[in-house]
């Protein structure tokens, strides 16, 4: 009987060290997967600031996800950080399109 009691401790001591292991890659995996998203988030704030097209809320959902990931919730995180790319591209798009608005006399 105390065999099989000092087997599934040392199985379940293995198992957990295993899980361990595992969230460990998968935290390093997806802390570099929130930091390329949020590296692509500031290329398109940047270049679509260079032009006027900026949006209001793009620095603040970057800094929403900067806070995400520092609390180690990195699917928020990258969700913020894409969210803040896609409106860094349509704020630049959006820009382009306008450039030649005004007034037609």
């Amino acid at each position: 009987m105390k065999i099989h009691s000092l087997m599934a401790t040392v199985v379940f001591a293995g198992a957990l060290a295993t899980g361990c292991a595992t969230t460990s890659t998968n935290n390093a995996a997806m802390e570099a997967e929130y930091q390329q998203a949020m590296a692509a988030a500031e290329t398109a704030r940047q270049q679509a600031a260079t032009i006027g097209g900026e949006w209001r809320d793009t620095g603040k959902i970057m800094k929403q996800a900067e806070e995400a990931a520092a609390k180690g919730d990195y699917d928020t995180a990258v969700s913020l950080a894409e969210k803040a790319r896609v409106q860094g591209v349509l704020g630049y798009e959006q820009a382009m399109s306008q450039q030649a608005a005004g007034p037609l006399f």
